[in-house]
């Protein structure tokens, strides 16, 4: 019954992001209101472990949850480059939520794109819209760790028409707090692990038993223990799209550039910080630059060359979405892996230089220059989804790849 409704990549919906116009004129301030409540409560919500309920209902007064849903279905049609940048806007003021509104806005766009024109999925995206709904996201399993293309639970089909799902998930992040939850799984009983599909659970089709706790370094109010995840549904809540194609063609690419969006403004809040004790430092010296200065100007340089990634990715994804053949591209592929791994590591260069920059004052957890919070929170960005995995599946590819004969090729 699943396998009818799970197609070829022929099947891919046309994009959400890029083809409708930017939102509204007043975005930026609205994601500047939504930030600067978020900043209010960020150090509690580190401090506690707690989730950013504050900055959640700020991004919810603003209408920020369904700015990516396509106008059409009542949402502000924003292309990727306007959600990275309210990314960075709100992960600058707290990056747990700035990461959940990312992770969010990339379950969006997964739904928007591959989900339109599917009853069900247009209605989900009509109520992100109109109710903003939280979206959550559940692609770890098991011993399967960052492994997001294999899964080892699979959908039922069960003899009354509907659906279950028995799935043990090593992190959901904000799970306890999302309004649904989109999660991977096996085709069928009978299929292979990377024969995947993508599920949207409404809260009354699952319960959540929890696992794991969730007591980490830093990225603490994001809350993402582990679960048992049990689902009962219909069979219409899968994506009529299998998952090799939604993860090559939209979860992979709109996710580095929007984690990549995510860590720029964590570490641009360092920057920040180490830019007023630097220039703090210099007035009571009459001018005379203290010795972190240098530490600073990496600091601005590492900032500077991570925006240029994350926005040369997000025009490289726009300028994909006009020609689908370009997803196709080893070129396209490889560049959209290595910038999440270009990215955080530069972003971690950069919180690491402007925490130098700040010396002692930024190593107390106390005080305008302490930078602890920024450094413990970029720490994670290597991690999501490990570098080292995607590296070593990069390998093949990049041998693949022709070396450039020109500066400009």
């Amino acid at each position: 019954m699943l396998d009818a409704r799970i197609d070829s990549a022929s099947a891919v919906q046309p994009a959400v992001f890029g083809i409708e116009a930017g939102g509204p004129g007043s975005l930026p301030l609205r994601a500047e209101a939504a930030a600067a409540v978020a900043g209010e409560h960020a150090a509690a919500v580190d401090r506690e472990g707690r989730f950013p309920a504050e900055a959640l209902a700020a991004m919810k007064a603003q209408r920020l949850m369904g700015m990516a849903v396509p106008k059409t279905h009542g949402g502000g049609g924003a292309t990727v480059a306007e959600v990275a940048d309210t990314c960075f806007k709100i992960a600058r003021s707290c990056s747990a939520a700035g990461l959940i509104f990312a992770m969010h806005q990339i379950k969006v766009a997964c739904v928007a794109r591959h989900g339109l024109g599917s009853p069900f999925h247009d209605a989900v995206l009509r109520d992100i819209a109109d109710h903003q709904w939280l979206l959550a996201s559940s692609t770890t399993e098991g011993l399967n760790g960052g492994n997001v293309r294999n899964s080892a639970a699979a959908v039922e089909a069960l003899e009354d028409g509907s659906i279950a799902l028995d799935r043990d998930s090593t992190v959901i992040s904000y799970g306890a707090q999302a309004d649904a939850i989109v999660t991977t799984a096996r085709r069928s009983a009978e299929a292979v692990g990377s024969d995947q599909v993508l599920v949207v659970l409404l809260r009354e089709h699952y319960r959540l038993d929890p696992g794991q706790a969730w007591d980490t370094l830093g990225m603490r109010g994001t809350c993402s223990r582990g679960f048992r995840l049990q689902a009962r549904g219909a069979a219409e809540q899968v994506l009529p799209v299998g998952y090799d194609v939604i993860h090559a063609r939209t979860m992979t690419p709109v996710a580095h550039v929007l984690w990549g969006a995510v860590w720029s403004g964590i570490a641009a809040a360092a920057v920040d910080r180490a830019q007023g004790f630097i220039r703090l430092a210099a007035r009571r010296a009459k001018g005379q630059m203290p010795p972190g200065a240098v530490h600073y100007t990496r600091a601005q340089s590492a900032l500077r060359s991570l925006r240029m990634m994350v926005r040369d990715g997000a025009a490289r994804y726009e300028a994909a979405l006009l020609d689908e053949g370009v997803f196709a591209s080893l070129d396209f592929n490889v560049a959209l892996n290595l910038l999440k791994v270009e990215a955080s590591e530069t972003a971690v260069a950069a919180v690491t230089s402007a925490f130098r920059a700040c010396g002692l004052s930024g190593y107390r957890n106390d005080g305008d220059s302490s930078v602890g919070r920024q450094l413990r929170d970029i720490l994670s960005a290597p991690l999501m989804i490990n570098n080292d995995r995607i590296l070593s599946s990069l390998a093949t590819p990049a041998l693949m790849s022709p070396v450039p004969v020109g500066l400009f090729d």
